[in-house]
C-alpha cells in the first residue's frame, strides 16, 4: 500500500510537469504524468505540444519494462479515443501498469469516465480526485471552452497608484518599466488572441505581437463598432503578416469593410444591439475556432464592458510607483460598476510580484476555475 503522502508527492510533481505545456498544447488540455514505484519515480513526461504524444505515452517510453506493477498518476483521465494521437489507454495496459491514480476525470465527451472504465475493465485499480481542485485550477481555460463555447478571458492592464492608466491628456506610454513589459510580451505570446477596442488601437497604435514571439501567434482583434480602423495604424498595415480580425456592428459602411478587408483584415458584423451583446457574440465565434485564451488590452470602456456583462475570468495587472491625479485621467474600467460594496468581485487567489519598481498583481475574478 502506497502511504496518501507519496500519492500526493507524485500527483504534485505530474501538476508542475503538465503546466510546462503552456501555451504549446491548447485547445488541449495540459497534462502531466509520473510513473513510480513507492517513492521513486520510473518514468514521466508532459503533453508538450498540440498533436505531439500525450503525457502518458512519454511516461511510459522513459519507465519502459519497469513499468509492469507500478502505479500511473496522471493530471487527466487518459484518453480513450482515437484524435490527432492514438488513445492512451491500451498503451497503460499493455504496460502492465497495475494502478492509474488520476486527478480528475476528462469532461470531454469522447472521454468522460470511459477512459477510467476501460483500465478498470482491464484489470487496473483505479482512482480519481487526487488534487481535483488544483488540477481544474490549471486546466480552467480547457474546462470552460467545452462547457461554455468560449475562451477564457483575461483582462490585462498598468496603471499608476493612484488607479490610472492615462494622464488627463491621454498619455499612457510607459507607465510600466521593462520588466513588465516583457513580462506582457510572455503573456502574449501564449495567447490564441488578443482584443482591443478601436480607440486604444488608434491612440496607442500598437502591434500586439508577442516580442520575442512566443509558442503561439495570437490573432489580433480590434472592437471597431464602425469599422473605421485607419489603413495607416499598425496593426493594418501587418494584417498580411499577422492576422487581424475587425469585429463590427450593423452601422459599419459596405465601403470601410471593403477598405480593410483590401488591407488584409478579416471583417467580421456582430447585428447584436449592444456592446455587450456582441462581445459575447464575438467570443461565441472565438469558441467555435478552439481559442481557448483571449487577452483583453483595453481600452478602459471595453474592459468596463466586459466587466459588467461578467466576462472577465482572470486579471494582470501592473502596478507602477507613479500618481497622476486629474479627474479627468482616465481609470482601467470606465463600467457602469456596482452599486453596493457587497457587490464587489474579489479577486482570488491574489498573486503578486516584484518586476523591478512595479507591482504584478493577477488572479482570477471569484476564484474561477472553469466549469465541467
Amino acid at each position: 500500500m502506497v502511504p496518501p503522502d507519496v500519492d500526493l508527492w507524485h500527483m504534485r510533481r505530474a501538476l508542475e510537469l503538465a503546466a510546462q505545456g503552456q501555451g504549446a498544447v491548447e485547445p488541449n488540455p495540459m497534462v502531466g504524468c509520473v510513473i513510480a514505484r513507492g517513492a521513486e519515480i520510473i518514468g514521466e513526461g508532459w503533453h508538450r505540444r498540440f498533436g505531439g504524444d500525450h503525457a502518458e505515452v512519454e511516461a511510459l517510453r522513459l519507465a519502459g519494462s519497469r513499468a509492469r506493477g507500478a502505479t500511473l498518476y496522471v493530471t487527466l483521465e487518459p484518453c480513450c479515443h482515437q484524435g490527432k494521437t492514438p488513445p492512451c489507454t491500451p498503451a497503460i495496459l499493455a504496460a502492465g501498469v497495475a494502478r492509474v491514480v488520476a486527478a480528475m476525470q476528462d469532461p470531454f465527451p469522447q472521454v468522460a469516465g470511459g477512459g477510467l472504465a476501460e483500465l478498470a475493465a482491464g484489470g487496473i485499480a483505479v482512482e480519481a480526485g487526487l488534487l481535483e481542485n488544483e488540477a481544474r485550477q490549471l486546466n480552467a481555460p480547457y474546462l470552460k471552452l467545452l462547457a461554455a463555447g468560449r475562451p477564457w478571458v483575461l483582462a490585462k492592464w498598468a496603471m499608476t497608484l493612484d488607479g490610472k492608466i492615462a494622464t488627463r491628456t491621454g498619455q499612457s506610454r510607459w507607465i510600466s518599466g521593462d520588466l513588465s513589459r516583457q513580462r506582457v510580451h510572455a503573456l502574449r505570446g501564449r495567447m490564441d488572441a488578443i482584443l482591443v477596442g478601436r480607440g486604444t488601437a488608434e491612440r496607442d497604435d500598437p502591434q500586439l505581437t508577442a516580442r520575442p514571439p512566443g509558442p503561439r501567434t495570437p490573432l489580433r482583434i480590434v472592437l471597431d463598432s464602425r469599422a473605421t480602423l485607419a489603413s495607416g495604424r499598425r496593426l493594418v498595415r501587418t494584417a498580411r503578416e499577422v492576422p487581424v480580425l475587425v469585429a463590427a456592428g450593423p452601422g459599419a459602411s459596405e465601403e470601410d469593410r471593403r477598405r480593410l478587408r483590401q488591407d488584409g483584415c478579416e471583417v467580421l458584423i456582430f447585428d447584436a444591439a449592444t456592446p455587450q451583446a456582441r462581445l459575447a457574440a464575438l467570443l461565441d465565434e472565438l469558441g467555435r475556432r478552439r481559442m481557448t485564451n483571449v487577452l483583453v488590452e483595453g481600452g478602459g470602456r471595453l474592459l468596463g464592458t466586459l466587466l459588467d456583462a461578467r466576462l472577465i475570468d482572470e486579471v494582470h495587472v501592473f502596478l507602477a510607483p507613479k500618481l497622476f491625479g486629474g479627474a479627468d485621467a482616465p481609470g482601467p474600467l470606465a463600467s457602469r460598476g456596482i452599486d453596493l460594496l457587497a457587490d464587489a468581485l474579489l479577486i482570488e487567489p491574489l498573486e503578486t510580484e516584484r518586476l523591478g519598481p512595479d507591482l504584478y498583481l493577477r488572479g482570477r475574478i471569484g476564484g474561477a476555475r472553469g466549469q465541467g
